[in-house]
């Protein structure tokens, strides 16, 4: 006989979704007190101890109360049981939000764009990853074959999602080794960032029933394809209406979506920060890797950090409710709560500050010369975690973004992960990540 768990769970900075288990029952009775929960699991580092120091200490205690409107459940995986979980908020003892909550920094964020612009965004994410241990027999890249020979996993994986709400909309194999991709519908940032977790979580559990391991990790080898997660986003003004087109315009942005660009593109070193915060995340975002590695928006090249994505009016479909702005420097290290909430407030700048349309960029930033970079304000990304740090640190804005405590926590962390790394290769790193995400 066996009892039916829910798990109520929040993601860290080391972006491991981490919680505890109650009767499926219990929750289900309406008990609302949640679990309880430390400061200092929120310096917890990939490497499973607490990155010292931290702002925390052995002192002090939260809870984490579920958001019920965030249940992801389905019993498709193969599993024996139910897998099912729900995001929690992380709170106070007397329930007030806990300042250093990842959720609640989005949701904070949301609000302030919002209250400061009467705009909202739609988020998508894809997410790219690959199955180790499965013996595949080799086949050509987003081939019939490449996703039939992992025959039931793809059916079962979509039969999940599906069932668990997340609302997927294509899976595929991809370029990389045993490699495939899955997304999921736009929906608000909170949603968009739970679903991330949600899909993460549901890929490990069937992949990991047959035996088999799934990695998000963004190089399982130096000389490997990357695995990126890919955030879409477009505004949208009060009434839900597009807010981000203008189809008279360079690359359709209109007036705002330009400047919410355009604020993400002053501090994308910076906000590389958060989101791709591994030192093995650098080894993606290189020149001529089909991921990003400049301040670059580009329409429709997939070099490009910020790419504005292809729209089409095949069947009547119209232009405004699918252009969309893919933003290419993330992977699954990174906590997608926080990663959103950094691209809003990044880009919430670049309208309360009015900033000009940046330029869509033709030619790849590596085939000009210095001055003809400068004159587009195209500048190279970090090239290294300690590079992304001190980006971030020469930046006042972008320290301003969260809590100095929660600013605090992340460093401890990123230097813990710089530590542990220090003496590796470039192999040795990819592999350790390759089993750790």
């Amino acid at each position: 006989m066996t009892m039916a768990l829910t798990g109520i769970v929040t993601t860290d900075l080391a972006a491991i979704t981490r919680g505890r288990w109650v009767s499926t029952a219990r929750y289900e009775a309406g008990d609302d007190g949640g679990i309880g929960w430390l400061p200092a699991n929120l310096a917890l580092t990939p490497f499973g101890g607490i990155a010292t120091p931290n702002p925390w200490g052995s002192i002090g205690d939260l809870r984490v109360i579920a958001d019920r409107a965030a249940r992801y459940r389905t019993a498709a995986t193969g599993a024996a049981t139910t897998f099912d979980i729900v995001m929690g908020d992380i709170v106070e003892l007397d329930g007030t939000p806990w300042r250093c909550c990842p959720r609640t920094l989005l949701r904070d964020a949301v609000a302030a764009l919002r209250a400061e612009t009467g705009l909202s965004l739609r988020i998508a994410v894809e997410q790219e990853f690959q199955i180790f241990g499965a013996g595949f027999p080799a086949a050509h890249p987003l081939s019939i074959t490449a996703l039939r020979r992992a025959d039931p996993f793809a059916p079962l994986l979509m039969a999940a999602l599906d069932e668990a709400g997340v609302d997927p909309e294509v899976v595929l194999a991809e370029f990389g080794t045993d490699q495939f991709e899955v997304t999921c519908s736009p929906a608000d940032p909170i949603t968009a960032a739970d679903r991330a977790i949600a899909i993460r979580e549901i890929v490990r559990e069937i992949v990991g029933v047959r035996g088999w391991q799934a990695s998000f990790a963004p190089k399982t080898a130096p000389d490997a394809v990357g695995n990126g997660v890919h955030i879409h986003f477009s505004l949208t003004d009060a009434e839900g209406r597009p807010a981000g087109y203008d189809g008279a315009q360079p690359g359709g942005l209109s007036a705002q979506g330009a400047s919410f660009c355009a604020g993400v593109l002053r501090h994308l070193p910076a906000l590389t920060m958060f989101s791709a915060p591994s030192v093995t995340s650098y080894y993606r975002l290189r020149p001529q890797g089909w991921s990003a590695s400049w301040t670059w928006l580009a329409d429709r090249d997939r070099e490009a950090t910020l790419r504005i994505c292809p729209t089409t009016t095949v069947g009547g479909r119209d232009p405004a409710r699918q252009h969309n702005v893919e933003y290419r420097a993330a992977d699954a290290t990174a906590n997608p709560y926080v990663a959103i909430a950094a691209l809003i407030r990044a880009g919430l700048g670049g309208l309360v500050d009015g900033l000009p349309p940046p330029p869509v960029v033709v030619e790849h930033p590596d085939t000009l010369d210095p001055a003809a970079c400068a004159a587009l304000g195209l500048r190279r990304l970090p090239e290294t975690l300690a590079e992304a740090m001190a980006a971030w640190q020469g930046d006042a804005v972008a320290l301003g973004w969260f809590a100095p405590d929660f600013a605090e926590t992340w460093r401890s962390v990123r230097r813990a992960e710089l530590a542990r790394l220090a003496d590796l290769t470039p192999d040795e790193a990819c592999r350790l990540y390759r089993d750790l995400y």
